[in-house]
C-alpha cells in the first residue's frame, strides 16, 4: 500500500503544484479535460496547431484561431525526474515530461506523469493524456500506452 500522505506534514500528498489562474485566452486549454479532451488552438487557414493559446495564429498571424480536439496521443520528448519538494505536502519524486503530440511536430506538452516510478519511462515512448480535476480545472496528465 502507498502512503498518500506527506511525511513531515501528514497532510494528504499532491501530485504537482497550484491551480493555474484562468483567463479569457486560456480557460479552454484547463477546463477541456472536463469531457477527457486535450485541446489546443487551431488556426484553419494554414493548418497549425498552437500551444500557449495566444490571440492569432503565430505561423500566419491570422486571428480566426479556434480550440479544437486533439488525439491526445505523443511522443516523450524529454524527461526528468524531480526530487525536491517544492511546495509542502508535494509527493516526490515524479517525473516531468515535455511530450511531442502526434497532431504536429514540435507541438510540445510539458506536463508530468504522476502514476510512473523513475526509471519505468524513456525519451521516445508513446503517451496518452488524462485529467486530474482540481477546482474547475482539468491538469492534463500522461501515462504510458
Amino acid at each position: 500500500m502507498t502512503d498518500t500522505h506527506s511525511s513531515e506534514t501528514n497532510a494528504p500528498e499532491k501530485t504537482m503544484g497550484p491551480v493555474p489562474e484562468l483567463d479569457e485566452l486560456n480557460s479552454f486549454f484547463w477546463t477541456s479535460g472536463a469531457d477527457g479532451q486535450l485541446r489546443m488552438q487551431y488556426c484553419e487557414d494554414c493548418q497549425y496547431w498552437q500551444h500557449p493559446p495566444s490571440v492569432c495564429c503565430r505561423k500566419c498571424l491570422n486571428e480566426d484561431i479556434a480550440p479544437k480536439p486533439m488525439s491526445g496521443t505523443g511522443t516523450v520528448a524529454a524527461l526528468t525526474v524531480n526530487r525536491m519538494p517544492w511546495i509542502p505536502g508535494l509527493k516526490i519524486p515524479y517525473l516531468l515530461v515535455i511530450v511531442e503530440l502526434d497532431e504536429q511536430q514540435g507541438l510540445r506538452l510539458t506536463s508530468a506523469m504522476p502514476a510512473a516510478e523513475p526509471g519505468s519511462v524513456s525519451i521516445g515512448d508513446k503517451v496518452k493524456v488524462s485529467f486530474e480535476q482540481r477546482e474547475d480545472v482539468w491538469m492534463p496528465f500522461f501515462a504510458l500506452q
